[in-house]
């Protein structure tokens, strides 16, 4: 009987809804991956010899403009509402994908990129949308687990659009004469959509407008009561204060160490996405012992072996999102916090020497540690989000606050993969190609001593 009062009240449809919107970002970062260094090629001409160098910048303008503007998109949504924000972002992304399908040189592609960066402010608005959705705090772990899931998705479908339709002509002149605009086409079009279904059924969240009628966005209004009040309220004078915009000054010190977490697992978590390929595919260093401690090179893997592995890798991460609510309640979000960041640094230790496994039992060592460290990140995110929100002091500036997680994530997405690649190629001229991973350990490191620092009690929500 007391199991029915707490379902009721669960966002289902509204969380679906925004998880749609969070596709965006990524469907825009990972589908010209798959052609990045080819779409750089075709835009040269016959010199392709700077390909390379252009498919880096190519690469990096997304997370760079991404940095520059995330939080100023938070804080637009703390003044004019987060479904605005939102689907101004989807359309920002939308243009960005055009703007890249019909580029005619290098400088072209990478302002579309750029752009896809600078006008998607959806990252920090949905981290505070879904905060701003839950009714109750046993829903938190549900909810929070949700918009990575969607993420997942988004990763996942990227890449597979782009690598599949890249330079498909369908015997069309445009589509010839512009041989990456299929793939494009297809992602706006989700997103689309999306925006469709966002402007016709999703809600406004933010707790000082929500609920107010037309005309009436200067009038005060008293706090909800009911069984669907968000667990982020506005007192009746914070509403009228963050007019003002209130301050990030206003934040905390654990708050500021929770936003650095969340840096420090951006960080590390590029640079593994980066160097696993390198890994799965580099050959063995016959040039160093057999039991080398700096690594005896990589497991030699074929170009489908990868792709076969990277995509069943997607579908692990999707499947363990859905486990992080029933784990928190079984340890709770202190122990899944402490446990996931303590164990995270061996993971990264461990793996450059995978190689030194035997032939018949390496493979079954791979698929463990890629279960164990998809389990590792995933439950990490979502608990440091659900931090953040509690430990934000004014509810009010949590746009703003999302929109420095966005920013401030998006700026160690950009510099930590260019530190992994200087190292990665020290240590590929050095012989010593656990160089790279000993790399991500102790930024891995680094955040697991900083959690035992975090304070989980007290929060002001």
């Amino acid at each position: 009987m007391d199991a029915a009062p707490s379902e009721k009240g669960f966002p289902t449809a509204q969380l679906f809804l925004l998880g749609l919107c969070r596709i965006a970002e990524p469907v825009a970062l990972t589908s010209p991956l798959p052609y990045a260094y080819d779409l750089m090629e075709h835009l040269l001409g016959d010199n392709t010899t700077n390909a390379a160098f252009y498919a880096g910048l190519f690469v990096a303008a997304f997370s760079l403009t991404e940095t520059l503007t995330g939080f100023w998109w938070g804080a637009l949504s703390d003044r004019i509402g987060r479904k605005p924000v939102l689907l101004l972002g989807c359309a920002g992304t939308v243009l960005s994908l055009f703007v890249l399908g019909f580029s005619v040189n290098i400088w072209m592609a990478i302002l579309g990129r750029a752009l896809g960066g600078a006008l998607n402010g959806n990252v920090g608005v949905v981290q505070t949308m879904v905060g701003e959705m839950v009714t109750r705090p046993e829903h938190e772990a549900r909810a929070y687990a949700v918009i990575p899931f969607f993420f997942s998705v988004g990763c996942t479908i990227g890449p597979a659009l782009g690598g599949l339709l890249a330079q498909q002509t369908l015997g069309s002149a445009i589509f010839r004469q512009f041989p990456y605009l299929l793939p494009n086409i297809a992602c706006a079009g989700m997103v689309l959509v999306t925006i469709v279904l966002a402007y016709l059924a999703l809600d406004e969240t933010h707790p000082g407008l929500h609920k107010k009628p037309l005309g009436g966005m200067g009038s005060r209004q008293s706090p909800d009561d009911s069984e669907n009040a968000p667990l982020l309220q506005p007192t009746p004078d914070s509403t009228s204060e963050s007019a003002n915009g209130g301050s990030l000054w206003e934040l905390n010190t654990n708050a500021k160490m929770l936003i650095g977490a969340v840096c420090l697992l951006s960080a590390h978590t590029v640079t593994y996405i980066q160097l696993l390929p390198i890994l799965l595919r580099s050959p063995r260093d016959q040039s160093v012992p057999p039991y080398y401690i700096g690594g005896i090179g990589g497991l030699d893997m074929s170009l489908s072996e990868v792709g076969l592995v990277m995509g069943v890798n997607g579908i692990i991460g999707l499947g363990i999102q859905l486990v992080f609510p029933v784990f928190t309640d079984w340890f709770g979000l202190k122990m899944t916090l402490l446990m996931m960041t303590t164990l995270h640094p061996l993971a990264y230790f461990s793996l450059p020497y995978l190689p030194f496994m035997p032939a018949s039992t390496w493979r079954f060592g791979l698929w463990t540690w890629l279960v164990a460290r998809n389990v590792l990140s995933t439950f990490t995110y979502p608990a440091l989000l659900i931090l953040i929100k509690r430990w934000t002091p004014n509810t009010l500036i949590l746009g703003r606050v999302n929109g420095l997680v966005a920013s401030a994530g998006a700026a160690c997405r950009t510099i930590s993969p260019a530190a992994a690649g200087l190292l990665q190629s020290i240590g590929e001229n050095h012989h010593f190609s656990a160089l790279a991973w000993w790399g991500s350990g102790v930024l891995a490191l680094v955040a697991a001593i900083q959690s035992w620092f975090i304070r989980f009690d007290g929060a002001p929500n």
